[in-house]
């Protein structure tokens, strides 16, 4: 079974630039959307060959996620146990034997000025995504907005503190592993350098490759041994951010 995770930073805009291309080229069972800065009746693209699930923001053109998917769920439900839902940053579909949970995590914002909603938003994650896993397998991906480790960005000594590379934020996507959940790219590679999967629109920080790791698969323990393999496609183009995979059999 195949996922792929993308945050297009404005599906709109990223339609514009080949987003329909890669979704037919790409083969997936599953395509997740983060920040799609846009509501499902402003949509001028065809998706009819999907079971199409939208989560916008009340805010219009901002954040947003959006789920593709070939196979039909079971159910579908919004937010964080009826939390977090005005940001339009979570969606979980059922399926028989596992759950599949769309995020757009928020960014913390420059001197850390929205840290207190990013850790309030941490905390019912991991104990929304723990609770999913006591019933069936749990694949959490997205735009997760942290780079975990130092390998996971070009430049850690000049980002210590900064948004996405702070030590709250590392701390809980720590809590969330010793909570019996693995980044699936790191299980697998755990020593690759270099493969990020945003970067900033600044110095040609994208053809030097100056990037972060800040996209995930992550999934339960309980289906660890099931990954096959997972990765990034930093070739394609069409956001600030690249598609990341995940090859599992669940």
């Amino acid at each position: 079974m195949k996922f792929i995770s993308w945050n297009v930073n404005g599906l709109r805009a990223c339609v514009g630039k080949g987003f329909m291309d890669v979704l037919k080229s790409l083969d997936f069972d599953f395509f997740c959307v983060q920040e799609i800065k846009m509501n499902r009746d402003q949509a001028d693209m065809d998706f009819s060959d999907y079971f199409q699930f939208w989560n916008s923001a009340e805010k219009k053109g901002y954040s947003g996620t959006l789920i593709l998917a070939k196979k039909e769920p079971l159910s579908c439900s919004y937010g964080i146990d009826g939390g977090f839902c005005d940001e339009g940053r979570v969606i979980t579909l059922e399926y028989e034997s596992f759950y599949l949970v769309c995020s757009y995590v928020p960014n913390a914002q420059p001197e850390l000025k929205r840290i207190d909603y990013r850790m309030d938003f941490e905390d019912a994650m991991r104990s929304y995504l723990s609770g999913l896993a006591e019933k069936k397998h749990v694949v959490y991906c997205g735009d997760l907005n942290v780079a975990h480790q130092e390998i996971d960005l070009k430049n850690p000594k000049s980002n210590v503190g900064n948004p996405g590379f702070s030590d709250q934020e590392r701390e809980k996507f720590s809590a969330l592993l010793e909570a019996g959940f693995t980044d699936s790219f790191r299980h697998l590679y755990p020593d690759v350098r270099d493969a990020y999967s945003w970067w900033s629109y600044r110095s040609r920080a994208r053809e030097n490759n100056v990037g972060w790791r800040i996209d995930y698969f992550v999934v339960s323990d309980s289906c660890r041994d099931n990954i096959k393999d997972a990765g990034i496609l930093p070739e394609i183009m069409g956001s600030d951010h690249c598609p990341v995979w995940l090859d599992i059999e669940l």
